[in-house]
């Protein structure tokens, strides 16, 4: 058996090669983060059956990933391990401080050879698509937040009634209205109900229309060209930012729907959410149990003793807060749909635990769930849930 710790870097790999024996084949070699130098790290593995040649690698985000879909290209399997981890391991092997690329890559090599080989999964590709749409998605969902606030600051000063006559949400005919009239003065002279009706899908009534328009014509708001050129540039940017979440909506639903992962069969997890933490945990079959799926979202309560003391803490919070986020938010929904983690949730909350704690609760329960859905390939079904 042949193992090889790579250490990734942004413009350079560095490699060690050993065999089982411990015999080194290859020690401190560099290999250039381009097409020349991946054939240079390919020429070294020829030699080797590709079932006997086990490849150990951080998760260092996008700089090892033209690397990972060369492998796979080439049929090599390949582990990754999480930096603390390896961080760890080297300082139980010694006291001192040296890092280096080719020491990283030695001990990369040693943390391979010292655990069970568990192999990237086919998907990668596929789950590291969804999870770069799905991280992108939520920086613009946050950026469009701000967006909102901006166009809030602003209504407050040209037409303060405006929001709360949309119980302060911003739906498509308020954005389009905007976008038309922009000022209480233009809006108070509206006249095309059929189009905002239309807009609306009918839900605009003549009544709303009337009202609105009276409340502009009595708006103790103030607005100039400043004003008005401030929203329209905020408007034209929220608008555009938020075609594009609708269209990355669709992508992810695609891929999401063409995977159909176990997860999605449960009631409540829609299809971003469900891209979202599948592609968060990746390979499910890395985790042996359902307790290091949770270790690995941070879900997990720290633990402290110390001679006869003994405390649980608060959440560890480590790993991805992109996957804690979507499993609190869905947590939500999954408690409305499904009966047993709807009395699992109050149960948490009568042992005078309160509201996100009893969540967190239910996000343990929920991993537990996906655990046995994704390793045994089944669909959810809610007589089988305690």
């Amino acid at each position: 058996m042949i193992y090889i710790g790579i250490d990734i870097s942004k413009y350079k790999h560095d490699c060690f090669i050993c065999n089982d024996t411990g015999e080194v084949i290859v020690e401190n070699l560099s290999f250039e983060n381009n097409k020349k130098g991946f054939q240079q790290f390919l020429d070294l593995l020829k030699p080797y059956d590709n079932s006997n040649v086990h490849i150990g690698l951080e998760a260092t985000g996008h700089y090892g990933l033209n690397l990972k879909l060369f492998l796979e290209k080439n049929n090599f399997s390949f582990m990754e391990f999480n930096p603390l981890l390896v961080k760890e391991f080297y300082k139980s092997l010694s006291l001192r401080r040296t890092k280096t690329d080719k020491v990283d890559s030695t001990i990369i090599c040693q943390k391979l050879m010292s655990v069970p080989y568990k192999p990237n999964s086919k998907l990668f590709y596929h789950k590291y698509s969804i999870k770069s749409l799905t991280r992108l998605r939520e920086t613009l969902v946050k950026q469009r937040s701000k967006y909102m606030v901006q166009m809030t600051n602003i209504l407050d000063v040209i037409f303060p009634e405006f929001k709360p006559f949309f119980s302060n949400r911003f739906s498509i005919t308020s954005i389009f209205i905007l976008e038309k009239y922009k000022t209480p003065e233009k809006i108070a002279n509206m006249r095309d109900f059929n189009t905002l009706n239309k807009t609306s899908h009918g839900r605009f009534s003549y009544a709303k229309f009337m009202k609105l328009k009276d409340l502009a014509k009595n708006s103790i708001g103030e607005s100039n060209e400043i004003f008005e050129l401030e929203l329209q540039i905020i408007l034209n940017l929220y608008t555009e930012i938020d075609s594009k979440i609708n269209s990355l909506d669709k992508q992810i639903s695609t891929i999401i729907k063409e995977l159909n992962p176990p997860t999605l069969s449960i009631p409540g997890i829609g299809d971003i959410s469900c891209a979202t933490i599948i592609s968060e945990f990746g390979d499910i079959s890395r985790f042996s149990d359902s307790n290091k799926m949770l270790a690995f979202s941070g879900l997990e309560p720290g633990i402290i003793e110390s001679g006869t003391m003994s405390s649980k803490g608060k959440m560890v919070k480590r790993g991805s807060g992109y996957l804690r986020h979507a499993l609190m938010n869905v947590a939500l929904v999954v408690i409305a749909n499904n009966h047993t983690f709807y009395e699992y949730y109050y149960k948490k909350r009568s042992e005078g635990k309160c509201h996100r704690v009893a969540l967190s609760h239910v996000c343990k329960k929920l991993i537990r769930v996906i655990y046995t859905l994704e390793t045994k390939n089944i669909q959810f079904d809610p007589s089988l849930l305690k």
